[in-house]
């Protein structure tokens, strides 16, 4: 016998998105079911996936509000006061200072698995929150009265909407029929940990050298998050390579700034694939997180967008709760997704048009990576709208 179950939303997805969007709506009225393939225990302690965020002032204020920083051990927290752009052996590079910000730091640095584990933490006692833990979505349909989400154990969630949290390549986004543009880059991102002889001085540096991308984010003490991104037919090689040896070719593809290099985490390799979701809303659904858009980790804005996101629809759920107006309405769904598009739209495509300028090897693009950088140090209305990027997400319409 079918068993079914009525909530006022549905989450699919226990990312740190998704988990926000919950976290966010605490304090509302709203009953909410979150489903997850991983089973609780996973989501409890989550294993270490090698990748760490950066994150603005923005969303450090918002995982504050939300008490996720609580649960974030102050020594796994590493703060970036200065940033660098480097382009192969040019004399040339664009220097970002956290005094120019009118801030004492630039942003954070902070293992996404504790992030993940964080938002659990906020979330797994909430009063309105029910977790489905290790089950799958096997179907969703939604119509101008309610959206309907089968699980793969015959029970059938009713719900007045659906939201979408399930990665960049969302399953649920594909039942619902909403097209994801994709750009597969060719490429491959290698992330690990390393300690360092000497202090990084809490700078992050991004080296665009012709053959790969290096990324040095610090972290706290003398360790740094190292980002490689190199042609996929390269990345065998460096995930082959002896820790050793590896440790010694960033040591050396860094100019030796940071002294003997050690690596202190196993080395995760992820294709490098942007994607960006046709629409975020139809009836009774909507996406958030990666589902909408999943962005290259270049400027390190995706959990960031994520956040943000998620606040934006939160905030237009509480105010058709206060307004008593159906939380599933279109108006308020069009207006969370105009909100978060305004945001989206000119940084994934000016990252991904970033990106192909600095991995284009032929001369024309040399010059004008050359070029680009002299401008973006010379002209301070270009240094302050990047640095408004680096530090910031437009702030949350109501």
């Amino acid at each position: 016998m079918t068993a079914s179950r009525q909530f006022d939303i549905v989450i699919i997805g226990a990312g740190p998105a998704g988990l926000s969007l919950a976290r966010t709506l605490s304090g509302s009225s709203q009953q909410i079911a979150i489903v997850e393939m991983q089973d609780e225990a996973t989501l409890a302690n989550p294993p270490e996936d090698g990748r760490d965020i950066a994150l603005t002032h923005t969303s450090e204020k918002l995982m504050n509000d939300l008490g996720m920083w609580a649960h974030i051990p102050e020594e796994q927290i590493g703060t970036i006061k200065d940033a660098k752009v480097v382009n192969g052996k040019s004399p040339f590079a664009l220097h970002f200072d956290s005094t120019g910000s009118g801030a004492d730091y630039l942003g954070r640095i902070v293992p996404n698995h504790l992030i993940r584990q964080s938002a659990y933490e906020v979330v797994k006692d909430q009063a309105n929150v029910t977790l489905l833990c290790g089950v799958e979505v096997t179907s969703v349909e939604t119509n101008t009265t309610q959206g309907r989400v089968e699980l793969a154990d015959g029970t059938v969630l009713t719900t007045a909407l659906v939201v979408a949290a399930d990665s960049r390549f969302s399953g649920t986004r594909r039942k619902m029929g909403i097209p994801a543009g994709s750009l597969d880059f060719g490429r491959v991102v290698i992330v690990c940990e390393m300690e360092h002889e000497l202090p990084h001085n809490d700078t992050a540096t991004e080296c665009f050298h012709f053959d790969q991308t290096l990324a040095i984010l610090p972290m706290y003490g003398n360790k740094s998050s190292v980002v490689v991104t190199l042609p996929s037919a390269n990345a065998d090689a460096a995930m082959k390579m002896s820790a050793g040896a590896f440790a010694d070719d960033i040591s050396q593809r860094f100019g030796g700034i940071l002294g003997k290099m050690t690596l202190v985490s196993k080395r995760y390799p992820y294709p490098l694939v942007g994607v960006l979701a046709k629409q975020f809303v139809t009836t009774r659904f909507a996406l958030v997180g990666d589902a909408a858009v999943g962005m290259h980790p270049v400027t390190a804005h995706g959990y960031n967008l994520g956040l943000s996101g998620a606040k934006l629809l939160a905030d237009q759920i509480v105010d058709a709760e206060r307004n008593l107006t159906d939380i599933g309405a279109e108006a308020g769904l069009k207006r969370y997704e105009a909100a978060h598009r305004r945001v989206v739209l000119p940084l994934y495509h000016g990252t991904n048009a970033l990106v192909k300028l600095y991995t284009d090897t032929s001369m024309p693009a040399r010059i004008l990576r050359d070029a680009a950088l002299r401008v973006g140090s010379f002209l301070p209305p270009v240094k302050k709208r990047i640095l408004h990027q680096l530090t910031h997400i437009e702030r949350h319409a109501r």
